[in-house]
């Protein structure tokens, strides 16, 4: 085993009806004046954000409620809640939803503690995060793994940049996780969910490193259930078993579980975060549309990687590590396609793009040259515009 450092301090309330104790768990945190926020109006149709605000009042808690985040969070919106939050006087900050409003979340917990610092300062790393308030969620999507994560992502409509932040100071201090609450989730919205946890997964899983077996076997694991689940959730949405091992796998596949050991990837989000920036696309739709192309760019840095990935996790029997990882290759992609999900741009609805579009977005990608991305294979810009080049289709 790798040397790692391993921080995982969200309480996590796991189970029917946990969104009981929301009040509960805010106030064994201290919070007094709590900032809400969540999405759009399905936690208001389905009564949830009522009975959790109900919860507050009888509790003797304020809160101030803020909805109507979209998905792919903008900064714009997160500098409002920041506003109204410190106007407030917010002490606490809860979200009722999935990624994109745990994200804004905590964009609004950092801005709080330093209201005279622009949040947008800590996502492009000019100052780093040195407080936040405290974060809870009651989780209604299992996608992100926000809940449990580092990691925050904003987008810059501005500048036309999505960016992630990874501090400590993103993780929520608890998530109450109820997998009913996903009953009435759209289908498109569990195969994005389902896709999002698998490359959280696979964006560890895919290394150069050697050493880390227990690591791999709770990754592969994971996948394998994220898999069997998965089919399942698709089919019958209300299945409490199926979609209960989702979220529990979402969680876990992005708080840092299934990467001791090993340095991270996410070269696939990162070329994701890039699409969906510029057409505003649906997060895990932007990562099935490119990870085939990217697989076939790296794979051979390390077939024995991608072999082991499509033994253990797809049963393929064959003896030869190429062409065992080409068919854990195709076969994810089967799977990706079963889902009703994107295998390239012209199924991701944003047409074909012209050469100039395509070396336009992989300079961004890139950050104007300046940085190199991914680390199974370090990706420059000419590695980008293969991928991209390879994906539109």
């Amino acid at each position: 085993m790798q040397s790692f450092v391993s921080y995982m301090p969200t309480e996590v309330i796991f189970g029917k009806n946990t969104e009981d104790r929301t009040a509960e768990f805010i106030k064994k945190h201290r919070g007094s004046r709590i900032f809400i926020v969540y999405g759009g109006g399905s936690v208001v149709k389905s009564g949830l954000l009522s009975k959790i605000e109900q919860q507050l009042i009888d509790a003797d808690l304020d809160f101030l409620s803020f909805g109507g985040i979209k998905p792919n969070p903008t900064l714009e919106t997160a500098r409002e809640c920041v506003k109204k939050a410190i106007k407030f006087g917010a002490d606490f900050v809860l979200a009722i939803g999935g990624g994109s409003v745990i994200d804004t979340a905590k964009a609004v917990a950092h801005g709080v503690k330093a209201a005279d610092t622009d949040i947008w300062s800590f996502w492009s790393n000019e100052k780093p995060v040195v407080s936040s308030l405290p974060v809870g969620v009651v989780l209604t999507i299992s996608a992100a793994g926000s809940e449990m994560s580092n990691s925050a992502v904003l987008t810059n409509e501005e500048i036309g940049q999505k960016k992630g932040l990874s501090t400590d100071f993103n993780r929520p201090v608890f998530a109450i996780m109820n997998p009913e609450l996903t009953y009435t989730l759209p289908k498109f919205q569990i195969a994005c969910g389902i896709v999002d946890i698998m490359m959280h997964t696979l964006d560890r899983f895919f290394t150069t490193i050697d050493g880390n077996q227990l690591t791999d076997e709770f990754a592969l694991g994971l996948l394998r259930i994220v898999v069997k689940n998965g089919k399942i959730a698709m089919l019958e949405p209300t299945n409490y078993e199926a979609m209960s091992e989702i979220m529990w796998c979402g969680s876990v596949s992005h708080n840092g579980f299934t990467g001791l050991g090993y340095v991270l990837d996410f070269a696939v989000h990162q070329l994701g975060h890039e699409i969906s920036a510029k057409y505003d696309v649906a997060h895990g739709a932007s990562l099935s549309a490119v990870w085939e192309s990217w697989a076939k760019h790296v794979y051979k840095i390390k077939p024995e990687r991608f072999a082991q990935y499509g033994r253990y996790v797809w049963g393929i029997d064959e003896k030869d590590d190429n062409q065992a990882a080409l068919n854990a290759i195709s076969t994810t992609m089967e799977f990706f396609k079963s889902l009703n999900m994107p295998t390239n741009f012209s199924s991701l609805g944003i047409e074909l793009l012209n050469e100039n579009e395509l070396l336009e977005m992989s300079d961004r990608c890139t950050y104007r040259g300046k940085r190199l991305v991914g680390n199974f294979k370090k990706l420059d810009k000419d590695d980008i515009y293969a991928i991209y080049k390879m994906a539109n289709n």
